[in-house]
């Protein structure tokens, strides 16, 4: 059944969508849930930004090594004048590594569902790579992305941070497939992974002493009041992230410290104390797992790299023929 979206009380404009259809259907169900590419308003991706300085979040840091590592064999492997193509794109960091190491790269398409974030960086690129052609793309990677017909070279995919963890393996494994038709034919697919540790040492890494990701998780509520003219009570809620072995994954969620009702786009919500929000999940992975994934989406492994702690890695994906 279609959900109806109320009427706002100050416009005549509709709440905004898919934000607001996406919160109701989620927030309707008996797990309460949203999804996670919410988290990426400007607050968002500033306070992710801050995350990936954090001395309990290793995955930035250890991809990041890898990358230098490994950035004159992922260049090689690009060939001369190519393409790279971002998805979720972000401050558009860990790409430099790539473009410093690549031979004449011509163009570099960020795509990222927050457009401003995207564009701040975007303009930043263009001013330390002159010759470089930097073609912001605002949308959801999740979805089908059309890329311009016109991009010079080989097309090659970076897709880091092990964002792949956010989907389900069936979500990863359809956009993994996404990814491969969005490229096209002989491209190149570079993807980071966080692979399976000790459970201590997860946990670690998503409840920081500083409080850095209880923010980022409790900026949806702020974000739900802005946009949506919610009336959430940020207080009431509290960050919980903890693993979760039969799903091998790092669950995030909301807790609420109360029983209350809340509004958000026109609709009212009942929350019982200790009910919860599942905001996102982060699976982990063994090398075996990915490349077995990989290979259902239509991708052959040729090369991975690791570090040396095995914590994670990098994986360069061709076309299967």
């Amino acid at each position: 059944m279609a959900l109806a979206l109320a009427a706002r009380p100050d416009a005549e404009e509709p709440w905004p969508q898919p934000f607001a259809r996406d919160v109701l259907e989620g927030l309707g169900r008996a797990q309460k849930t949203l999804p996670a590419k919410y988290f990426y308003d400007e607050a968002g991706s500033q306070l992710f930004d801050r995350i990936c300085d954090l001395p309990e979040y290793y995955p930035t840091r250890t991809e990041t090594g890898i990358l230098r590592d490994a950035a004159g064999r992922i260049a090689a492997r690009a060939g001369a004048g190519c393409s790279l193509v971002e998805f979720g794109s972000g401050s558009s960091t860990k790409v430099r590594i790539l473009l410093d190491a690549m031979d004449a790269p011509a163009a570099y398409v960020p795509i990222d569902i927050s457009a401003e974030h995207m564009r701040s960086a975007a303009s930043a690129l263009r001013a330390d790579y002159p010759g470089l052609d930097v073609v912001p793309m605002a949308a959801d990677f999740t979805r089908a992305v059309h890329l311009p017909a016109d991009l010079p070279g080989r097309r090659v995919g970076f897709f880091p941070g092990s964002t792949i963890g956010n989907f389900t393996p069936p979500e990863a494994a359809d956009f993994l497939r996404q990814a491969g038709e969005t490229l096209g034919e002989a491209s190149l697919l570079v993807l980071g992974v966080d692979l399976r540790k000790q459970v201590g040492r997860l946990e670690a890494a998503y409840n920081d002493a500083a409080g850095v990701t209880a923010a980022f998780n409790l900026n949806l509520l702020h974000r739900m009041n802005r946009e949506l003219g919610g009336t959430f009570d940020v207080a009431a809620f509290r960050h919980r992230a903890f693993f979760n072995p039969v799903e091998s994954r790092i669950e995030m969620h909301l807790e609420s410290l109360a029983d209350q009702r809340v509004e958000v786009a026109g609709q009212g919500f009942q929350f019982g104390a200790g009910e919860t929000i599942h905001t996102e999940n982060s699976y982990k992975y063994s090398v075996d797992d990915l490349e077995a994934l990989a290979g259902r989406a239509g991708w052959k492994v040729p090369e991975r790299f690791t570090d040396t702690d095995g914590l994670f890695a990098v994986f360069c994906l061709t076309r299967q023929d």
